[in-house]
């Protein structure tokens, strides 16, 4: 599923527009990236919890050179499904 066929999924299911249903898709998107920014963990209960996990700087192999490099640290988006999210 991508973005356009979500906002037509949430227009149909809540009776809004399509114009309404991206409007609040975004602005539920751009609230969870600016949640995640902070290094805030948002969860959605029943659906999954959105954390920033830190990975520390490691050593790895350029695998086009097999010289090795260095990994810088950075930070990473982790996302843990609830106990409802059932996929069977």
């Amino acid at each position: 599923m991508n973005k356009t066929e979500l906002v037509q999924a949430i227009a149909e299911k809540t009776n809004l527009t399509k114009v309404q249903a991206k409007a609040a898709l975004d602005a539920t998107l751009m609230s969870i990236a600016g949640a995640l920014k902070k290094d805030d963990k948002v969860a959605l209960i029943g659906f999954g919890t959105f954390m920033v996990v830190k990975k520390e700087e490691r050593q790895g192999i350029n695998p086009a050179t097999k010289e090795k490099i260095t990994i810088p640290a950075r930070k990473v988006v982790k996302f843990k499904p609830g106990t409802d999210l059932d996929l069977k």
